[in-house]
């Protein structure tokens, strides 16, 4: 099974970035842009800007710990948009 760890960008004057991972990519960003995500993200319109398709659950879980903690990293997705995807 395959797991995506993701990164939501807000479409707000001054965005904001969200981390998670999930079994259903575009189930989850429906879930967010329609209140019913994680808590942080109610109120706010989210933009997919990255990805990242993971083989195991515990890996993914890791990778999004690792994204979350970098700022250097998420700024850097933040700003320049980039839009990577593995396996």
């Amino acid at each position: 099974m395959s797991y995506y760890v993701y990164m939501l960008k807000s479409k707000t004057v001054k965005p904001v970035t969200y981390v998670g991972y999930t079994k259903d990519l575009k189930k989850r960003i429906k879930q967010h842009n329609t209140g019913k995500g994680a808590k942080f993200t109610k109120g706010r319109k989210w933009s997919l800007i990255y990805k990242e398709k993971i083989r195991s659950k515990s890996k993914a879980i890791s990778r999004e710990y690792y994204i979350k903690s970098n700022r250097a990293l998420r700024n850097k997705i933040k700003n320049e948009n980039i839009n990577f995807t593995s396996l």
